[in-house]
């Protein structure tokens, strides 16, 4: 999956909802950014095929001429890899707002995930106003929820994506009617980064609860944990807890099945799933 697509299905939904049109879609070539897949599909492919798209990284060279010709009412991002400059930022009638899968000032950055591989036992999602620095701008609208006991990555995915809906829906209303927002706390803000390659292995010395929170953050819109057993590095697609009859140290394979193993965790025996 891009990691565009699923935001810009929300802005999308949103603009037939309430009877709008996307008269511009700004995209950077495939790539020419650090902040999500390099060797994703490029997002034009996927997207409707009546749309109009501009691919281009210069965005005040050439997006901005290009966006004051239309006279938007709003600038939306939803993933959106690059900062936005202010030769942008200031055409809208209504301002420039973007989608942010976190609670913020907490989360901020390119993976908001982070925060429940971490340890946080809510999600949260937030449409604020966009100023040149990320994730910074004034919060318009915001919701946080618990996280369910059988979480697993499209679960995180698709609270993420109820709970980015309402804030826009919410968020933009108020936006329109002029409402400036409330601003970040910036005592709160934390940053979100990649995770690193040694973070995407799973740990067996820790209790399946929490090998299961950071398989689920691992895998929101693919699947990028992995295991070391049996000599070779398998990627995880799922795991959860067994019933215990008996216990052995932690990373003893107790099954071999056709799809993974059962092997003991920290706390208990641990199901993992690798098809």
């Amino acid at each position: 999956m891009h990691a565009y697509m699923p935001g810009y299905r929300l802005v999308a939904d949103w603009v037939e909802r309430h009877g709008h049109e996307i008269v511009l879609v700004v995209t950077p070539p495939t790539g020419a950014n650090e902040r999500y897949d390099k060797k994703a599909t490029p997002f034009v492919v996927d997207l409707p095929r009546g749309a109009n798209v501009l691919v281009t990284g210069q965005l005040r060279s050439i997006a901005a001429p290009v966006i004051e010709s239309l006279l938007p009412d709003l600038v939306i991002s939803a993933a959106f890899p690059r900062l936005i400059p202010s030769e942008i930022l200031g055409i809208p009638k209504y301002g420039a707002l973007n989608l942010h899968p976190s609670p913020l000032p907490t989360g901020r950055g390119p993976n908001p995930g982070r925060l429940v591989y971490e340890g946080a036992t809510t999600a949260g999602a937030t449409l604020h106003r966009t100023e040149q620095d990320f994730d910074t701008g004034a919060i318009l609208s915001q919701r946080e929820r618990p996280l369910p006991d059988d979480l697993d990555g499209p679960t995180l995915f698709a609270m993420w994506n109820e709970m980015l809906a309402e804030c826009l829906e919410e968020g933009a209303a108020r936006a329109v009617a002029g409402e400036p927002g409330t601003p970040q706390d910036p005592a709160r803000a934390s940053e979100a980064p990649f995770y690193t390659d040694a973070e995407c292995l799973i740990d067996l010395t820790e209790p399946v609860v929490t090998i299961r929170r950071r398989v689920a953050a691992l895998n929101v819109t693919s699947p990028k944990a992995r295991i070391r057993l049996d000599g070779a590095e398998e990627t995880v697609h799922r795991v959860y807890g067994v019933p215990a009859d008996r216990r052995a140290s932690p990373g003893t394979v107790l099954e071999r099945h056709a799809d993974g193993w059962t092997v003991q965790a920290g706390d208990q025996p641990l199901r993992i799933l690798t098809a």
